[in-house]
């Protein structure tokens, strides 16, 4: 089934704050794949981003936000202004592989009750990110939170990242990652895009949480593949963003726990707090251990270990 009539086309929403060098390659690919239009929403950019962007590509839409507002109100912001019936929304350090929208797009067509849909993601080393996860249940949270601080491989993360499945196939899940995914205006509209109480982070977990309390589905498509950077704006202000990824993880638990569940959630603010700790603690030992060339700036062992905390 496909969404006929002028809201056809794909649009795009890329969210930046800082990140020239890969916003010009993302909207790059997102107008290559045939996307229109592309708008960037910025985040109080400055790092010259709108001359570089307008000057490479005249045709995106430069849309500022007024101030660094995360990336679920950027999105939103940046949805507001476009008309079509799919969304692609991504991060700026995003590059899509070449067919990838039109592989998503046919996956939303074919498949009405699905609200959005995910692709398979790399890192910029080539190894898989798992995009497409479970909802944690409390004891899950607690577990993949406290041991995958020391236990990459412990059970409640591997079932929380599905790590169980070999994600090359095609099928629903209960949530995939906000950087990069293909949503159906309709259903984003029905819930009204993301949540702007979460200033960045699990902004896309409660998104799918919502849309499923609504009666839609939520997918994953490996066949559509993109390139992650990840890191690029948030390692600007490390130790705020962490703290503003456990504010989101309390905010979260708080509104997805009830009735007797809802007694478990001091121990949840205790346990996430004991989190944040250890990783302020890792994030710090690790930087002090590449103090160097690479190590002050966040070489590929600390991307890695943030990689493992999430």
């Amino acid at each position: 089934m496909s969404e006929d009539g002028p809201k056809q086309a794909v649009a795009g929403v890329v969210v930046n704050y800082n990140a020239r060098e890969h916003l010009l390659a993302c909207v790059g690919s997102l107008l290559a794949e045939g996307v229109t239009p592309v708008v960037v929403a910025d985040n109080g950019s400055t790092d010259a981003s709108e001359m570089a962007l307008l000057e490479r590509y005249p045709e995106a839409k430069w849309v500022p936000t007024g101030a660094n507002l995360g990336y679920g109100t950027g999105a939103n912001i940046g949805a507001a202004v476009v008309d079509s019936a799919y969304l692609l929304i991504c991060n700026a350090d995003v590059v899509m592989s070449h067919g990838s929208v039109a592989r998503l797009r046919s996956f939303l067509d074919a498949r009405p009750q699905v609200a959005l849909v995910g692709p398979r993601i790399h890192g910029s080393d080539g190894m898989l990110y798992p995009s497409a996860r479970r909802f944690p249940d409390l004891l899950e949270a607690f577990g993949h939170g406290i041991l995958g601080q020391f236990w990459g491989g412990n059970p409640f993360s591997r079932r929380y990242r599905m790590e169980e499945w070999d994600h090359a196939k095609a099928r629903e899940v209960d949530w995939v990652s906000g950087a990069c995914f293909l949503a159906r205006r309709s259903a984003w509209d029905a819930v009204g895009g993301f949540d702007r109480s979460y200033f960045m982070y699990m902004e896309d977990v409660d998104l799918c949480w919502r849309l499923e309390k609504a009666g839609w589905s939520v997918a994953y498509e490996p066949a559509a593949e993109v390139t992650h950077a990840q890191g690029v704006s948030t390692d600007r202000n490390p130790y705020r963003m962490l703290l503003a990824h456990h504010v989101s993880m309390w905010r979260f638990a708080r509104r997805t726990s009830k009735d007797k569940r809802r007694w478990l959630l001091p121990l949840v603010l205790a346990g996430l707090a004991v989190r944040f700790a250890l990783t302020v603690a890792r994030r710090a030992l690790a930087g002090h251990m590449q103090a160097g060339p690479e190590g002050r700036s966040g070489g590929p062992q600390q991307r890695a270990a943030r990689g493992k905390a999430r």
